[in-house]
């Protein structure tokens, strides 16, 4: 499909998922044209490496008053997110957000409202689907039929802390989002993906800190249990990930039909074949491993094409605010255990 590049520009490099969601806009065929942050993040060392001819704007207004500047990806501080993201629409831009999108119901409700009033699209990068390729594998199998009627999903989430790493406000719920405001809203999408639901219920939802006695309020455990009409949902979250495991996380999803099941291994398969994205499928009649690696990942080429055409095939506007909306309920009413049980 021919389509004019889309030009954007990053604002805020405080998290290394811009990496990703810039890569992702350039192989779309975009065109990476400034970037402006405060300071100088952790990850601006890395951003210059793998980016080094991409301009610093001096100021925030030099990229929002820019014109021919068609979208904007945002990896600022969590606290940052609803503002900037919010004045880039409002100056006629299209917004990618790093998750997650916002950190309270009333930064949801003003991102509604100015959705509303500028025709912008908001999207968050859910990058444990949308930069999977083992997921498009996944969906493929389960629009031919292969396990039936979906029934659970079934999500393991584990994180790398990387504690010298991680910059103050990452140790705050209030301005990080906590374990299911944060990772788990990856999980929520998936389940309400790979479910075709359009809304979901939160049936438990809990959190804890059992082994981070230096940040007694920081919350390294979570999980939550998801129910949308006859199907249910489970997702583990986790910032435990063992020093020998070779990348950040053995992130798994198994999802359970009423003839079979499917479960991607997306990271690595441990003591298994070797690379990224394994997806197994068990049936009445068949049980194999498919090699998804070069798969590939639809959605930033998708996203490009909703900028130029006003469509929503990246993914929908109702869907990204529901799955903000169910992770900032399941963090209020999450159990508390551990040391945040006792209080530190």
């Amino acid at each position: 499909m021919n389509r004019p590049p889309i030009r954007f520009a990053a604002l805020g490099l405080d998290h290394r998922h811009i990496f990703g969601m810039a890569a992702g806009m350039i192989e779309a065929g975009g065109e990476f044209a400034r970037f402006w942050t405060e300071g100088a993040p952790q990850p601006m060392a890395g951003f210059k490496k793998r980016f080094p001819d991409v301009p610093r704007a001096d100021a925030l207004a030099e990229v929002l008053e820019d014109q021919s500047i068609d979208l904007v990806l945002i990896a600022a501080p969590p606290a940052d997110r609803a503002r900037l993201a919010i004045s880039a629409m409002q100056h006629g831009k299209d917004v990618m957000l790093d998750k997650p999108g916002c950190l309270t119901h009333a930064e949801l409700t003003e991102i509604e409202t100015t959705i509303a009033l500028t025709g912008r699209i908001w999207s968050v990068n859910f990058s444990e689907r949308f930069e999977v390729p083992a997921v498009t594998v996944a969906d493929r199998l389960l629009a031919e039929g292969r396990i039936g009627k979906v029934v659970q999903t079934l999500s393991m989430a584990p994180h790398r802390l990387n504690a010298h790493m991680r910059p103050g406000w990452f140790w705050t719920p209030e301005t990080y989002g906590g374990i299911i405001g944060d990772i788990g809203t990856h999980q929520i999408d998936q389940f309400l993906h790979f479910s075709g639901a359009r809304d979901a219920r939160i049936a438990h939802a809990a959190v804890g800190n059992f082994n981070t006695p230096d940040h007694p309020g920081f919350e390294d455990f979570g999980e939550i249990n998801l129910v949308a009409g006859e199907v249910q949902g489970y997702a583990r979250l986790d910032w435990y990930t063992p020093d020998a495991a070779p990348n950040w996380g053995d992130g798994r999803l198994t999802i359970l039909g009423t003839e079979g099941y499917i479960e991607l291994r997306k990271y690595f398969d441990v003591c298994g074949q070797p690379g990224t994205d394994h997806v197994f499928l068990v049936n009445g009649s068949d049980y194999q491993r498919f090699d998804a690696a070069d798969a590939g990942t639809p959605y930033f080429h998708r996203l490009a094409d909703d900028i130029c055409n006003r469509t929503e095939t990246a993914c929908s506007q109702a869907h990204t605010i529901m799955v903000m909306r169910l992770a900032m309920d399941a963090q209020a009413m999450a159990e508390r255990r551990g040391r945040l049980a006792r209080g530190g």
